[in-house]
């Protein structure tokens, strides 16, 4: 009445692949990954400003942020200047790198990396936005 199955499961193929035929990762690793990811997306934000505003302030805060990628990553990070931010902007990019370092601080307290999580805490009150009186 039924036909029978001709092709084998999917589930009994699955089962008996090892497990070693896949790239893992640690979770030091993937960590690792999100930091420099944070990182580099608050290099951007910082050079943005940078191009803004001027400020020796942000001219050190942006290398200390490529001195940490360095690390993460083994390779300096590639950076290009925006130049088509507007001052109208400005509050923006203060929140969006407020936020980019505060992402990136929860990320630098679990995997215990003591450099990054100052650096991000430092960041987060550079760009806190204070409310106007």
């Amino acid at each position: 009445m039924y036909e029978p199955i001709r092709t084998k499961s999917v589930h009994s193929t699955v089962a008996r692949t090892p497990a070693s035929d896949f790239p893992h990762r640690s979770r030091e690793e993937e960590l690792d990954i999100q930091l420099a990811g944070h990182l580099a997306a608050l290099l951007a934000v910082t050079d943005e400003l940078r191009a803004l505003e001027p400020s020796a302030e942000l001219d050190v805060a942006a290398e200390r942020l490529a001195g940490q990628l360095t690390r993460l990553r083994g390779a300096s990070p590639s950076r290009a200047i925006s130049a088509t931010a507007s001052t109208s902007r400005l509050d923006a990019l203060h929140q969006r790198a407020h936020a980019l370092a505060g992402r990136a601080l929860v990320v630098a307290a679990s995997r215990a990396d003591t450099a990054a999580a100052i650096l991000s805490a430092e960041r987060m009150d550079a760009h806190a936005v204070t409310p106007v009186a």
